[in-house]
C-alpha cells in the first residue's frame, strides 16, 4: 500500500519536473544571453532582463503548453482511476 502511494508521489514529482523545465530553460538561455549582452555593451539597462524573461516564458507556455496540459490531465486521470484501488 505505502509503495503505492511513493511511486505516485515519485510520478507527481517527475512530471512536475518535467513539465516546469521548458519555461525555466527558456527564462535561464534568455537571461543569460541578455546578461552576456550587457555585460559586452555595458548597457545596464533591468528592465531589459525582466521583460526579457517574461516574453520568453510566456512564448514558451504558449508554444508547448499544449503538451504541457497533455502531460498533467495524464497525471490527474492515472490518479483519479487508480484511487479506488488504493481504498480497500
Amino acid at each position: 500500500m505505502e509503495a503505492t502511494f511513493v511511486a505516485a508521489a515519485r510520478e507527481a514529482l517527475v512530471v512536475a519536473v518535467v513539465v516546469s523545465a521548458p519555461p525555466l530553460l527558456a527564462a535561464l538561455a534568455f537571461g543569460l544571453t541578455i546578461s552576456i549582452f550587457q555585460a559586452l555593451t555595458q548597457v545596464q539597462e533591468q528592465t531589459l532582463g525582466v521583460l526579457g524573461r517574461i516574453v520568453a516564458v510566456f512564448a514558451t507556455v504558449y508554444l508547448l503548453g499544449y503538451w504541457m496540459l497533455t502531460q498533467l490531465s495524464r497525471l490527474g486521470h492515472k490518479l483519479f482511476t487508480e484511487f479506488p484501488n488504493w481504498v480497500r
